[in-house]
């Protein structure tokens, strides 16, 4: 399937800057507690299992499987695919699932992160592996 969509710029903000950082690097960074040790995903500076402000940033291998996922059959800017994915590391991220047959999704299945332009930082979305 080709993707003729464009995507507009993230916005970012002091908390999230180094997340658009690496994303320009084609890198997917979570946070880490190091309190107690939980990965989390959307980037924020407080840990949302113990509240510690101990955290640090952590590459993603990118890699996870879907949870779930709804298919959005529609005119423009449809259809498109949206659904979460467990990370390889634990947290679950809501992505798009790009750059592929639709009704070929399947709960379960493997995933990588591939990222699309914009005209800021790249934005991270999901295919198949």
């Amino acid at each position: 399937m080709t993707e003729t969509k464009t995507y507009p710029a993230p916005k970012e903000n002091p908390e999230t800057t180094p997340f658009w950082e690496a994303a320009r690097d084609h890198k997917l960074l979570i946070k880490r507690c190091n309190s107690c040790g939980e990965a989390h995903y959307f980037p924020r500076s407080i840990c949302p299992f113990c509240f510690s402000d101990d955290t640090v940033w952590e590459e993603s291998a990118g890699t996870g499987e879907i949870y779930t996922f709804s298919i959005m059959r529609k005119a423009k800017p449809g259809p498109y695919a949206v659904g979460y994915v467990t990370l390889a590391e634990g947290p679950s991220v809501l992505t798009n699932f790009v750059d592929c047959d639709f009704d070929a999704l399947r709960i379960g299945q493997p995933v990588k992160v591939v990222f699309k332009e914009t005209e800021g930082a790249p934005i991270p979305f999901f295919t198949p592996a």
